[in-house]
């Protein structure tokens, strides 16, 4: 049902309503829907038909990001973070990466709240996490779609003897087209609307795109249903005679649970990410960004350092923007626009920040701490180091202060060094958001319990990011759709109730 075509009032029922349709709200209403329950999923942005997505990713931004890919959140560097906003949520218009939850991480959860070790055992996160690489078709990337950016990386790794690989990715059919952040156009990406939204459908479960779901109706202590406003200028009110879950992201639902009064615990606090860097540098032989796997590999053997760096893949017009030049310098830039590489590096970053609802829209506050700095100047040495190392002639680490070219490794093996400690000076971009609900068995350390139900009102579920109590420091999706699963798992059982 498209929201678009709701002009009145529309009331509907259900056992459960699901709010957010990507990998959380898609994982737990799939479940939830196999095994009976009416289930009816609330997304605010659009659905779309996959032959429909647009080539160019300005055009993309501007249809299946939040706020065009331009939401910024406040600190000591500001910078923006992307989410997505379809039918699927962000495993639209992502790289389809996989990772499973690391075993360290999840230990050092268990090792704050036993409870949660309790709740969730390690043994159904890994069941649950088999189960859904065998549905998405859960692979590394095939070295005939790689392209060279994916490939110059691997040989960069090597060189620097850093543990390498490439990525395992949600695709059937992969081409190589270089359009995940647009979004596929031959559904080659096993995304939600094509997968778990599909079977949650098969199995009587509803959609309805283009509803921004502004109220959770609680009666008696009770979660009892939720109220959106469709795009269309009606109104969609839904009685859940079971339960609401959230999944509208770490940043969304805790600011749905705050505008509806739902204050207790440490919500919209503990806000954390991954914040991450990029850098380009310049091959003699045609590298062509815009083509191969978006994402394709990446280099894992500095994660326990707290430092993930992967390929990255631009269109056209995303890669032009990233020249600095101007006049006839960038025209002889654009020229030799297919011999630029791409790389980033991700920080598992300590800072912790919040989520506020000033205004009826999300704030976001978050500051790197100094360890952090630390660790992003160490990736972006690395980054350079790796990019010299594969066969770049120069390299552009993009950090104010520093040279603006880097030919030679012993000149970027200084920056570590000598790189600024001031985070303004770096251009970065947060992705993945957690831990503004987070799970806990204390009241007032934990939005929700270790089960996912919130702590104050009956009925009402988290099961996105934001229950995670850290980042990951590796890309969240299948972790995300694991615990989600085990989130319907327990409602589907009645548990809790």
């Amino acid at each position: 049902m498209d929201g678009a075509a709701v002009r009145g009032r529309e009331k509907l029922a259900c056992d459960v309503a699901v709010v957010g349709s990507g990998p959380a709200g898609a994982s737990a209403a799939r479940v939830l829907a196999r095994a009976g329950a009416r289930v009816i999923v609330f997304e605010e942005g659009p659905f779309a038909r996959f032959r429909d997505f647009p080539s160019d990713g300005f055009t993309a931004m501007a249809k299946f990001y939040r706020d065009m890919g331009a939401s910024v959140l406040m600190g000591n560097a500001p910078m923006p973070f992307l989410q997505g906003r379809a039918v699927g949520g962000g495993s639209v218009i992502n790289g389809a990466i996989s990772w499973r939850l690391p075993r360290d991480v999840y230990d050092e959860w268990v090792l704050n709240d036993p409870a949660i070790g309790d709740a969730i055992p390690w043994d159904e996160i890994d069941a649950a996490t088999d189960e859904i690489e065998k549905d998405l078709n859960v692979l590394p990337t095939d070295d005939a779609v790689a392209g060279p950016n994916n490939l110059l990386m691997a040989k960069g790794a090597e060189a620097l003897g850093l543990e390498h690989r490439r990525i395992s990715r949600y695709t059937r059919g992969c081409r190589g087209l270089g359009r995940c952040l647009q979004g596929c156009p031959e559904g080659n990406r096993l995304s939600m609307d094509l997968t778990y939204l599909a079977d949650a459908c098969a199995h009587g479960a509803r959609v309805l795109s283009s509803v921004e779901v502004g109220g959770i109706l609680v009666r008696d202590g009770r979660a009892a249903g939720i109220v959106g406003r469709a795009s269309g200028g009606g109104t969609v009110t839904c009685e859940a005679g079971r339960a609401v879950v959230l999944a509208a992201s770490a940043v969304q639902t805790p600011v749905l649970l705050m505008k509806n009064g739902l204050r207790h615990g440490p919500v919209g606090l503990g806000f954390q990410g991954h914040p991450g860097t990029s850098m380009i540098g310049w091959f003699g032989d045609p590298v062509r960004v815009w083509t191969g796997a978006t994402q394709g590999h990446e280099v894992t053997g500095m994660r326990k350092e707290g430092l993930k760096f992967e390929a990255l893949g631009y269109d056209i017009a995303v890669a032009a923007a990233r020249l600095k030049s101007a006049g006839r310098a960038f025209a002889e830039e654009i020229r030799a626009l297919d011999h630029w590489a791409a790389w980033g590096a991700c920080v598992r970053a300590k800072g912790r920040g919040r989520v506020g609802a000033g205004f009826g829209r999300a704030s976001v506050r978050f500051s790197l701490l100094p360890e952090d700095v630390f660790r992003l100047r160490r990736g972006v040495r690395v980054l350079g180091e790796m990019m010299l190392a594969a066969g770049a002639e120069f390299v552009t680490p993009g950090v104010h202060g520093w040279h603006d070219k880097v030919a030679q490794r012993a000149v970027m093996a200084r920056f570590e060094e000598e790189g600024p400690l001031d985070p303004r000076a770096y251009t970065m971009v947060l992705t993945h958001m957690f831990g503004t609900c987070r799970m806990g068995a204390d009241p007032s350390k934990g939005v929700v319990r270790p089960d996912f139900r919130h702590h104050a009102v009956d009925g009402l579920y988290v099961a996105d990011s934001s229950v995670f109590p850290t980042n990951t420091g590796v890309n969240p999706q299948t972790s995300i759709m694991a615990l989600a699963t085990i989130c319907g798992r327990r409602i589907a059982a009645g548990t809790g109730q």
